[in-house]
C-alpha cells in the first residue's frame, strides 16, 4: 500500500469516528443538563452563590422592580417581595427544598414500590389482590385531593410533604415494576434458577430486579418534576411546607396579592419552577431513550 492509500484510508476511518462522535454530543440533553446543574449548584452552594439570608429583609426595600427597570437596583437583580426579601436569595433557597423533597421522597417511594411491585408480580394470588387493590384505591383518587387530605391532616411542614409524596407515588411503581415482572418470570434464566433450587428471595433480588431497574429508573426521571410541582402546589394552597421557607410555591402564593404592581414576585419563581420541569421532562424522555432497547438509536 502506497503512502497516499494509506493517508486516504486513515482519513475515511476517522471521518466516521468523528461524526459518530458529534451526533452523540448532540443527541444530549443539553438544555436539560445546563438547567439542572444550574438547579444542583443552587441547592447545594445556596449560602455562597446567594445574597444573605433568605428570610431577611428591610421594609426600605419592599417592593423594589428588577435592576433593569426604573428604581431597581444590582444589588437586587430580580426585586424584592412586600417584606424586602431578595426574590433571587429565595429563588436559590427553593431549588434547594425543592431538591430536597424530590430526591428523599422519590427514593423512598421507589424502594416501597418496587418490592411490592416484586411481591405482587413474583407471588401472585392473595398478595398480588391485596396489594394491587390498594394501588387501585390511590388511583382512583387524583393525586391532588389525596396529597391535600393527608396534608390537611398531618399539618405542615417539610416532613410531611415528604410522607404526602411517598404515599401518592408508590402505586405507580408497584404497578408498573408488576407488569415487569410478570413478563421477566417467564424467561428461561429464571426457571433454570427455580430448578437449581433458588429461593424465591434469591431470584427476585439477583435474577428479577435487575431486569425491572432500568424502568424504575426511567419513571423516577419523570416524577422528580411531578414531585416539585405537587410539592410547589401544596404549598400554594397553604397545605404544603409553611412561611417563611422560601419554596417556589410559597413565592408565588405571596405574589399574588400584589401581581399588578410586583409581578416579579410570582413571575421569577413560576418561570424558574417551569424551566426545572421541563428539563427534568428532557431527561426523562432521553434516559427512556436510551435505555429501552426498542427505542434506542443506533
Amino acid at each position: 500500500m502506497t503512502v497516499i492509500q494509506a493517508a486516504g484510508s486513515a482519513k475515511r476511518t476517522t471521518r466516521p469516528r468523528y461524526f459518530r462522535a458529534l451526533r452523540s454530543i448532540l443527541r444530549l440533553p443539553v438544555f436539560a443538563i445546563f438547567m439542572l446543574s444550574v438547579v444542583a449548584l443552587f441547592a447545594a452552594f445556596a449560602p455562597q452563590v446567594s445574597r444573605g439570608s433568605p428570610t431577611a429583609g428591610s421594609l426600605r426595600d419592599s417592593l423594589l422592580p428588577p435592576f433593569w427597570l426604573e428604581g431597581g437596583t444590582i444589588h437586587h437583580p430580580l426585586g424584592t417581595d412586600f417584606q424586602g426579601r431578595d426574590i433571587l436569595t429565595r429563588i436559590i433557597y427553593g431549588a434547594r427544598i425543592s431538591l430536597v423533597v424530590a430526591l428523599v421522597s422519590i427514593a423512598f417511594s421507589a424502594t416501597l414500590g418496587t418490592l411490592l411491585g416484586l411481591v405482587s408480580g413474583y407471588y401472585g394470588r392473595t398478595a398480588d389482590f391485596m396489594i394491587m387493590r390498594v394501588a387501585d384505591l390511590f388511583f382512583s383518587i387524583p393525586t391532588i385531593l389525596v396529597a391535600m387530605v393527608f396534608a390537611q391532616q398531618l399539618g405542615p411542614s417539610l416532613r410531611n410533604v415528604i410522607l404526602i409524596v411517598l404515599l401518592t407515588l408508590w402505586a405507580r411503581y408497584s404497578r408498573q415494576v408488576r407488569a415487569e415482572v410478570l413478563s421477566v418470570r417467564q424467561r428461561d434464566f429464571v426457571s433454570a434458577a427455580r430448578i437449581a433450587g433458588a429461593s424465591g428471595r434469591r431470584i427476585l433480588l439477583r435474577h428479577i430486579l435487575p431486569n425491572v431497574f432500568n424502568t424504575v429508573i426511567v419513571l423516577a426521571t419523570f416524577f422528580v418534576g411531578q414531585v416539585i410541582l405537587l410539592e410547589s402546589t401544596l404549598s400554594f394552597l397553604g397545605v404544603g411546607i409553611p412561611p417563611p421557607a422560601p419554596t417556589w410555591g410559597v413565592m408565588i402564593a405571596d405574589g399574588r396579592r400584589f401581581i399588578t404592581e410586583a409581578w416579579w414576585m410570582s413571575v421569577f419563581p413560576g418561570v424558574f419552577m417551569a424551566l426545572t420541569i421541563l428539563a427534568l421532562n428532557q431527561l426523562g424522555d432521553w434516559v427512556r431513550d436510551r435505555l429501552d432497547p426498542n427505542l434506542r438509536q443506533l
